[in-house]
């Protein structure tokens, strides 16, 4: 490819050479620590465009502030490390709304090898089981044999697959390289070259 490498990110598909990978690499980084500026100054509940100010409860409920500083610090998304909380115990949450289930932990790790040339994503079981039932993502979202479920970027970018949380509710998209995390061996046959 003349020394260019292709990378796929959402519905975009280019050729960008490595200076300009490392320049897109070095504009998320921006973003993290613009996110961690902001963390610095969570927004009171009645100025935050989301809760109504003149509304009856808004001097009843806990402000940012008070409830997300005293939990362990994250470079992204709320600024909040929900796993680090939850293993910490600052945080308990419900298995099912109505009843309190004990919900199966599971340790496991699979790698997914088909990510072009990104680093391969490693997905953790147990920070996801630690929350979740595995009803929430098996066999909906994803199927339990291994291969068996078509993934990309696009998807979880569309708010599918990893996509359904990672980007609402969980850590953002912008945080590549906490899934991207498993760099190819380099070798005369590729990671994922068929045998």
């Amino acid at each position: 490819m003349n020394g260019r490498r292709r990378f796929v990110c959402g519905k975009f598909l280019s050729r960008v050479s490595r200076a300009g990978w490392a320049r897109l690499c070095w504009a998320l980084a921006c973003i993290v620590v613009a996110g961690a500026a902001w963390a610095a100054t969570w927004l009171p509940l009645a100025k935050d465009g989301i809760h109504d100010p003149t509304g009856p409860a808004i001097d009843v409920l806990q402000q940012p502030r008070e409830a997300l500083a005293v939990l362990p610090p994250d470079s992204s998304g709320n600024q909040v490390s929900w796993v680090k909380a939850l293993e910490q115990g600052h945080i308990k949450p419900r298995t099912h709304v109505l009843v309190r289930a004990e919900m199966p932990m599971r340790d496991t790790e699979i790698i997914l090898k088909n990510t072009g040339e990104m680093p391969m994503v490693k997905f953790p079981h147990r920070p996801h089981t630690m929350w979740l039932d595995c009803g929430n993502c098996h066999d909906e979202l994803f199927k339990k044999v291994a291969g068996a479920t078509k993934i990309n970027m696009t998807m979880i970018l569309r708010g599918e697959k990893c996509g359904v949380c990672h980007g609402a509710v969980a850590f953002p998209l912008t945080e590549c390289a906490r899934c991207h995390s498993v760099e190819r061996q380099i070798g005369p046959r590729l990671v994922n070259e068929k045998k």
